[in-house]
């Protein structure tokens, strides 16, 4: 999940705008914690995962 979609309680606004203290607090919290593939889109997911299984079914069929 991006900030772009979480509403803070405190001003009502969204998070990535940082409005206030708490917005800024939670905006900063969630950057030191988002992993590698955060940043990722879903569609590039699938896209990854769909290559790595055809990767393993070739491999599959070259050591067979």
């Amino acid at each position: 999940m991006t900030c772009d979609h979480l509403v803070c309680a405190n001003c009502a606004g969204r998070v990535s705008d940082g409005r206030c203290p708490v917005c800024r607090a939670h905006r900063a919290r969630m950057q030191e914690q988002q992993s590698p593939f955060a940043s990722l889109s879903p569609a590039a997911l699938l896209a990854l995962i769909v290559g790595l299984l055809a990767v393993a079914m070739i491999a599959r069929q070259a050591l067979a």
